[in-house]
């Protein structure tokens, strides 16, 4: 005999995923904009927490006709605004399995599914991204939280090697450890290296090229002053430009100085994958740990990112959480054991789906279309007087700067004013920032919808964008 509590969880389940099938087969009917800003979301969300509340199908649908209004396309094909996936179909059904199973993704005893989806996907991950097999994976929320922990591995493994155990001593009268970055890293590798107590300002920053990648000469230098336990942190995907550093070279340079060399690889280190793009990686293999995301080129839905470190020793004594309470299970992998929670959801299983049907040859295809898709849009919008491709079009960044025969604070206005005309149509949506002084639209075409057809439409609107900005200034 049924439950009927069971039977109405059913039909709300199956009423969530129709919201959610209807929504995902509209994208390329709504706008790349929210139509609603964040006050009026607020609005729209108000009202006094009732004693007892509506039915919960009432709820959801209630839910739903709020918050569709203030949600931005991020999954839509023509969303460049930042280096974003478009949580592929595989990884958001396994997404809506992993809520409904609710497996607290903690150790393989509690978990055994979940603890061997992630085992299994993180070996496929070493595989395709041509990573040492004997590494250690941990499955986090992201690339900023995958940089905190391999740095966290990091910097007890140098310590160490110098008579200091942070792990039982703390940093209070430690060896103090060098970090060497470049220039142009990523703002969350600094906020990993403040939530390590190795503070975001005191390291050592190399100068880097027009492109963001770090001088060979600069480091060799940096390296040669340096002294004690010593951290280098590389980057392959420049979030501006998408340029690697020269990881054949620097690697081995820091490694001769006992250096622990550690890889910002949040998107970039996914030209493994590719056979077209992995001259701009060669060498990375030979660092000591990697930080990436899947919610970017994997398309797992968000929050997914994966912690690598070659010493799986080190990486545990990071991060593994004991208590007597707690299964104890030598010898085996338990999904804790290599990120800083306890509690969380059992990430493994969106993983495993998507690279189970996307398949070697699928991912490589995936970040093919990206980047060839990065390639034609930078084609198109450079035949249109007064647009320059401030970059080298190397992976899926396309860095664009409006006004080129202008002066410098005329093109940061007509840059800032052409982004603005990009955003209020919302035919696409980009974003701005700032390189090297100069404010610049940035590209990234990381979703895997876009195609050669999408990259054409989001070449001609940039076009028409600009030249609308342009005339308001001489009208």
């Amino acid at each position: 005999m049924s439950d009927p509590a069971n039977a109405g969880a059913k039909a709300l389940f199956l009423k969530a995923a129709g919201i959610a099938g209807d929504f995902r087969a509209r994208l390329g009917e709504h706008l790349h904009k929210p139509s609603r800003d964040y006050a009026a979301s607020l609005d729209a969300f108000s009202g006094e927490l009732p004693d007892f509340g509506p039915p919960m199908d009432e709820v959801l649908e209630d839910l739903a006709k709020r918050a569709e209004p203030g949600l931005h396309l991020m999954a839509g094909p023509r969303f460049f605004g930042w280096v974003i996936g478009g949580s592929h179909p595989i990884g958001v059904a396994a997404d809506i399995l992993t809520s409904a199973w609710s497996q607290n993704a903690g150790n393989h005893i509690a978990t055994p599914s979940a603890s061997a989806a992630e085992t299994i996907a993180a070996g496929w991950m070493l595989d395709l991204l041509g990573l040492p097999p004997e590494c250690s994976v941990g499955f986090v929320t992201g690339a900023t939280i995958a940089n905190f922990t391999c740095l966290a591995a990091a910097r007890g493994a140098v310590l160490r090697e110098h008579g200091w155990d942070p792990d039982s001593r703390g940093l209070f009268g430690a060896p103090p450890i060098n970090v060497l970055i470049g220039d142009d890293a990523h703002t969350t590798v600094f906020s990993a290296l403040q939530f390590l107590g190795l503070g975001h300002d005191r390291v050592q920053r190399i100068a880097t090229d027009d492109e963001g990648r770090i001088l060979r000469e600069a480091m060799q230098r940096a390296l040669e002053t340096a002294d004690g336990p010593l951290i280098v942190i590389l980057q392959a995907g420049q979030i501006n430009t998408g340029a690697c550093d020269d990881f054949s070279a620097l690697v081995p340079l820091a490694k001769a100085r006992g250096a622990w060399v550690h890889i910002d690889g949040a998107f970039g280190l996914w030209a493994q994958a590719s056979s077209q793009r992995q001259a701009l990686t060669a060498g990375v293999e030979r660092a000591d740990s990697w930080a990436t995301d899947g919610h970017k080129w994997l398309q797992t839905p968000y929050d997914c990112g994966y912690a690598i470190v070659r010493d799986e020793v080190a990486h545990r004594r990071a991060m593994t959480i004991a208590a007597s309470f707690l299964p104890v299970s030598e010898g085996e992998r338990d999904p804790s054991h290599y990120v800083p929670e306890l509690s969380r959801r059992a990430r493994g299983f969106a993983t495993w789906a998507i690279l189970r049907h996307l398949g070697r040859k699928g991912v490589a295809d995936l970040v093919n279309r990206a980047c060839a898709s990065a390639k034609h849009i930078a084609a198109i919008v450079s035949k249109e007087p007064g647009i320059a491709v401030m970059n080298e079009v190397v992976l899926n960044q396309v860095v664009l700067r409006f006004g080129a025969d202008l002066t410098a604070d005329e093109a940061d206005a007509l840059t800032d004013r052409t982004i603005a005309a990009v955003q209020s149509q919302g035919v696409i949506f980009a974003g701005g920032a700032l390189w090297h002084g100069m404010r610049v639209m940035r590209i990234s075409v990381t979703n895997y919808q876009t195609d050669a057809d999408q990259a054409g439409i989001a070449g001609q609107e940039i076009i028409r964008a600009y030249r609308a900005a342009r005339s308001s200034t001489t009208d």
